[in-house]
């Protein structure tokens, strides 16, 4: 119930925000459909691309655990794991 409580919240603040996204496409590879399940359902997947020159991989995994745990995204062990591989390999320093 909690989950559904807090898509359905991000889901309202992010509408409004989302009207003037540009369309981003990340990289093909594996953890992309995790990224953007579990990613864009609360923010754009714009901030990928914009961090992407500063962050190693070790700090996407800072992030990664950051909206985990901070924000109180609900995001399992496996899918965190996967997400913050895809970042690092995909779009790490």
């Amino acid at each position: 119930m909690r989950k559904i409580v807090f898509a359905i919240m991000a889901a309202l603040v992010a509408l409004p925000a989302m009207a003037d996204e540009p369309t981003i496409r990340l990289k093909q590879a594996p953890g992309l459909g995790k990224v953007e399940g579990n990613c864009g359902g609360c923010h754009s997947l714009v901030y990928i691309e914009m961090n992407s020159p500063f962050l190693t991989a070790a700090g996407w995994n800072a992030e990664v655990t950051k909206m985990i745990k901070a924000y109180g995204a609900p995001i399992g062990d496996a899918d965190a794991k996967a997400i913050a591989d895809y970042l690092a390999k995909n779009y790490g320093t």
